[in-house]
């Protein structure tokens, strides 16, 4: 895939452009978005990854634009799993709804931030060893593992996270317990200290890089092209703001998403782990030769993706239902008197 430094920068320019717009035209003034606007805006940003995905398709090929829908749907899977993190951050601060907005935004332009370098180690690394893919392989199928073992009670373990960083980042910074409008530093007596904004933004900005670990890795296992990373990443992160407010109260319905993502993670892990050993040069694994195994298509693996996230979607929302419906069924078969 050819893409020209020239193509690099108008696609930075363009998706910094749609950053710098959406906090103006609605992070600027703080208010909590109604369902109505962060549906519209949900529906465009995913419109525009949808269409960034066509052109893919025209320019470079079928092959190529397989390969960005397949990361971009991984990605955007694994974005509304941070938003169930995101919940968690927000209620354990207190954060005004009003100001949820500047928060998320901030974050989220960290997060792909902090993803462009990881591309581009990751980027580098590849090319010059091909034995990264065992690494990134053995590394996605070890955290689907622990993301299996944390499903029992992902707020307890997730809680449990945050607690340990918060304690962390309280021993590096002078803090004051209450906020100051959306300011990220008070001062209290003369003193400047920062407010619980900066300790939220902080904290998410920490747990952006521990999602990094997780979807850098992911995506590489469907496609290789650095170009197709990034954008697939930076379209998934983009309309996450909208889509938080949006999903609300539907995140905790959807129960079996942490299994459904350890599924992914693992299929990406074994792709990834095949495609090292037909890609072998490690002298130690079958004399430095090339292994005669399958690989996995992107098709197969693009059908997958899409067939666990429905599948779980479906029996979350089918489970969710069934405990809602359980009290009502408790208390009406209950004595009468």
């Amino acid at each position: 895939m050819d893409v020209s430094s020239s193509v690099w920068l108008i696609t930075v320019v363009v998706i910094l452009g749609l950053f710098v717009f959406d906090f103006f035209s609605h992070v600027r003034v703080p208010h909590a978005p109604s369902l109505r606007e962060s549906a519209v805006w949900s529906t465009v940003y995913i419109s525009l990854a949808v269409a960034f995905g066509v052109f893919v398709w025209w320019k470079w090929g079928a092959s190529f634009g397989g390969e960005y829908l397949a990361g971009y749907v991984t990605e955007k899977a694994l974005s509304v799993d941070n938003l169930f993190v995101f919940v968690i951050i927000m209620a354990r601060f207190a954060v005004p709804p009003e100001y949820q907005q500047k928060v998320l935004l901030l974050g989220i332009v960290m997060a792909l931030g902090m993803r462009g370098i990881f591309i581009a180690v990751g980027a580098a690394a590849i090319s010059t060893y091909s034995w990264v893919f065992y690494v990134f392989g053995v590394f996605l199928i070890l955290t689907a593992v622990k993301l299996i073992r944390e499903s029992d009670d992902p707020v307890a373990h997730e809680e449990q996270r945050e607690s340990r960083l918060e304690r962390v980042v309280r021993r590096y910074l002078r803090t004051h317990d209450a906020y100051d409008g959306d300011k990220l530093l008070t001062r209290v007596n003369g003193r400047l200290l920062a407010t619980p904004m900066l300790m939220v933004l902080i904290v998410i900005g920490f747990t952006d890089v521990l999602f990094a670990l997780d979807s850098i890795p992911a995506i590489y296992g469907l496609t290789s092209e650095p170009y197709l990373v990034f954008t697939a990443n930076a379209f998934a992160l983009m309309g996450l703001r909208q889509l938080y407010f949006l999903l609300g109260g539907l995140l905790d319905r959807l129960v079996y998403l942490s299994v459904g993502l350890s599924i992914i993670l693992a299929f990406i892990g074994t792709k990834l782990v095949l495609h090292a050993l037909h890609e072998n040069t490690l002298p130690f694994v079958n004399g430095g030769e090339h292994v005669s195994v399958p690989e996995i298509s992107t098709p197969a693996s693009l059908a997958v993706i899409v067939g666990v996230l429905a599948v779980t979607t479906v029996a979350s929302l089918v489970r969710s239902r069934r405990r809602a419906s359980e009290p009502a069924a408790h208390s009406g078969n209950g004595p009468k008197t």
